[in-house]
């Protein structure tokens, strides 16, 4: 296991490495890799001022900031899974990212800059946290309190947001509407080194609750009764995993927009190539979502050139073929 775990650790983080390189290097304005590698190592001396700042100012950052976001998405994807026993749970199914689009269109629509550059992703993040409140306190009132319990609350609580933000739309200013679309699909456009902490720390949350939380998170894949006898409490833990996510979901997608399926599909792929120890899945999964929102971020830049397509778009296409495979296959 350890001699595989490794052999697919450094074949992820080769491929995370080619895909950052080609993400810098292609764009609007195409780049010599040469003169990529040159400014990202600390050797600019003869590339071109606008070339340096293309990078290190614009695309780096953006390739940065889509590593954060999808390998932070695919680890709380792994988390919820299992904490719900629920193959399809991922930051869509409970209404967390339903909960950062609310935000985001109440400010876009209604209350406009107020808080500078920081204004979208404070709404995004309350929005997230209020909606993950509202699936605890749900849960919280009504006995028996199980993983089917805190799906169904949150597929509720996740089409109420969705409501409230087509109402927010509609209800406020109309040339934003646009703004509030474009961001709801999910997007990298917003990449910069002042928001890219608020990624990061999205990340290292979801790594340290899988790594921390590794062992109650196997005992918890055997079952309740099973996870009891081990002396887990695992209503406990489960609220302890969720309130985690949910904090992680709320600043990945404050700065990202609503990125889905990523959560959904990339737990599948690391558990068919290293299994169900979450220790391991953690790492795994976190390389290969980071990986793929950056092919994803690489698509969208280059299928509409010059436009930017939203990149939850070909996130969900891809995720809903994933499902049907998922489906067929039994």
């Amino acid at each position: 296991m350890s001699l595989r775990f490794g052999l697919l650790v450094v074949v992820a983080g080769a491929i995370l490495i080619a895909l950052a390189i080609t993400g810098i290097t292609f764009g609007a304005t195409p780049l010599a890799v040469g003169d990529v590698i040159r400014t990202l190592t600390g050797h600019a001396d003869g590339v071109a001022g606008p070339v340096a700042r293309i990078v290190l100012d614009l695309r780096l950052p953006r390739v940065l900031l889509a590593i954060c976001v999808g390998g932070g998405l695919a680890v709380t994807g792994c988390l919820l899974q299992t904490a719900t026993r629920n193959d399809l749970a991922d930051p869509f199914l409970f209404g967390l990212s339903a909960g950062a689009a609310t935000g985001a269109a109440f400010v876009i629509g209604h209350w406009g800059d107020a808080l500078g550059i920081w204004t979208l992703p404070i709404a995004a993040l309350a929005g997230t946290l209020l909606s993950a409140a509202a699936v605890l306190i749900v849960t919280e009132l009504q006995p028996g309190r199980g993983p089917e319990r805190l799906v169904i609350v949150g597929i509720a609580v996740s089409f109420l947001f969705s409501a409230l933000t087509s109402y927010l739309v509609f209800a406020g200013d109309q040339r934003a509407a646009h703004s509030v679309l474009f961001w709801s699909l999910g997007g990298l456009g917003l990449a910069a080194w002042h928001n890219l902490p608020l990624a990061a720390i999205g990340l290292v949350v979801a790594v340290l609750t899988a790594l921390m939380h590794r062992h109650a998170l196997d005992g918890l894949l055997a079952g309740e009764e099973t996870a009891l006898s081990l002396g887990i409490d695992a209503p406990h833990l489960r609220r302890r995993i969720f309130l985690l996510c949910a904090l992680s979901t709320s600043t990945l997608v404050s700065v990202a927009g609503v990125v889905g399926f990523i959560g959904l599909m990339i737990p599948h792929i690391a558990r068919a190539l290293i299994g169900v120890r979450h220790g391991p899945l953690a790492i795994l999964a976190a390389l290969i979502g980071a990986a793929f929102l950056l092919a994803g971020d690489l698509g969208s830049r280059l299928l509409l050139a010059p436009q930017e397509l939203p990149v939850g778009i070909l996130t969900a296409a891809v995720g809903a073929v994933f499902i049907l495979a998922l489906v067929m296959r039994g």
